[in-house]
């Protein structure tokens, strides 16, 4: 998870606010209009419900700000850290009931397109659902989980954390609705996610299918596992999530659902 950047997080004041240029809360107000219009039939109702109780105006939100709605909620706080941290303190974070966040947004010239995870795939993508208590929940025991484990297992755990947190679709009233917020941060994979027919969609039951399943970041999805429900989520736990990291370390991965990466020419950001 440790990359390089060409973004940088801005520096708070003594204050803890950090001062946007108009350039950057318009980009952000335009973003926001835009997903809002996009989720409406296709994020789950909980995410929604996030979305209401954050309650995003047109500039860009203070950490501070999102921390005082989910703490009033769940216990949460987004903890402002720099573009790009280790998988480690990713972990130890969540298992702290803080969510990591970068308070910088993309450019527009990265508008549609965006590896790193900046404020707005942050905040909007995933501070919703830290809204929820059964979501909040299993966020911090997944924290806990993967942050005690060695750097090989922390990896695969961190594959089902892709096709759950970053990556899940759920079941509402027999139809699919995201709450990966890879997906709903993302104007092409929403769309994408929900209404096409053309990635795979898998009922997430055994863990060791997801632990297998190679994924790349940079292209829509090829496979989306499914929840009948976000309380589901915490039914993870009843398997050995460790034993099965392990062990699908030694069986070896599926083969891959997409191009090699020199090949590919379809190329869409998760982070976007």
């Amino acid at each position: 998870m440790k990359k390089e950047s060409k973004y940088e997080s801005h520096k708070p004041n003594k204050d803890g606010i950090v001062t946007y240029s108009d350039t950057e809360n318009e980009t952000w107000d335009f973003l926001v209009s835009r997903q809002d219009r996009l989720i409406q039939s296709r994020a789950c109702k909980e995410f929604i419900r996030g979305v209401e109780l954050l309650n995003f105006t047109n500039k860009v939100p203070q950490h501070f700000e999102v921390s005082n709605v989910l703490r009033e909620h769940t216990g949460w706080a987004i903890e402002p850290v720099p573009a790009i941290i280790p998988a480690q303190e990713f972990f130890e974070l969540l298992a702290n009931k803080k969510f990591p966040c970068a308070n910088f947004i993309r450019t527009k010239e990265d508008i549609d397109y965006l590896q790193e995870p900046d404020i707005f795939h942050e905040v909007y993508g995933h501070s919703p659902l830290l809204t929820n208590q059964a979501y909040a929940n299993f966020m911090q025991e997944y924290g806990k989980l993967a942050s005690t484990v060695s750097g090989k297992v922390r990896m695969r755990l961190f594959r089902l954390f892709w096709f759950t947190i970053e990556f899940g679709l759920l079941k509402e009233n027999n139809e699919y609705r995201a709450y990966g917020g890879g997906i709903l941060s993302s104007k092409n994979e929403t769309v994408y996610a929900i209404d096409s027919d053309v990635p795979e969609r898998i009922d997430l039951n055994d863990p060791m299918t997801a632990f297998r399943t190679p994924y790349r970041i940079d292209i829509l999805q090829p496979v989306y596992f499914v929840l009948n429900q976000l309380d589901d989520l915490f039914k993870l736990f009843d398997h050995d999530l460790i034993a099965l990291a392990k062990e699908s370390l030694e069986l070896g991965n599926f083969a891959p659902k997409f191009q090699p990466k020199d090949t590919t020419t379809n190329s869409q950001s998760v982070m976007s």
